[in-house]
């Protein structure tokens, strides 16, 4: 790469340079040959997808860390669909709360971002208790 040149009538150009801290604790100038170091979050996930007419628990959607998961509901139905997270591969799965209220629970469809995950190893559920009707699902990051 050449470097552009100083034209007049300045005669100088002001350089700013960023840099970030290295594993020791010192200034390391960012380059092209030492670019900043950034956090890549793993591909997204396969989608849960499905439609049901019969309550249950569907999933799992093993979520990856720093991404927003969503969930997105259509279809004529009615009842309560809620999003549960569990930790231990399924064996106890858990309803999400917000200061100790509920949290990811619909009604109606829709589509929301429902939960910031950041636990390796978490897994979400869809928990379908349905009055009538069909309800189209997707778990998305």
């Amino acid at each position: 790469m050449t470097a552009p040149s100083i034209s007049v009538p300045a005669g100088f150009a002001p350089v700013y340079a960023v840099g970030y801290s290295d594993l020791d604790g010192a200034l390391a100038l960012a380059s092209y040959a030492a670019p900043l170091p950034v956090a890549m979050s793993a591909p997204a996930p396969n989608p849960l997808v499905g439609e049901t007419t019969l309550s249950g628990t569907v999933g799992p959607f093993a979520a990856v860390t720093g991404r927003a998961i969503l969930v997105t509901l259509d279809g004529d139905w009615q009842g309560t669909v809620r999003l549960l997270r569990s930790i231990d591969g399924g064996a106890t799965k858990l309803a999400l709360r917000v200061g100790g209220e509920a949290w990811s629970e619909y009604t109606s469809p829709g589509c929301e971002q429902a939960w910031s995950e950041t636990e390796e190893g978490a897994s979400f559920y869809l928990d379908i208790a349905l009055d009538s009707g069909a309800v189209v699902y997707r778990v998305s990051q």
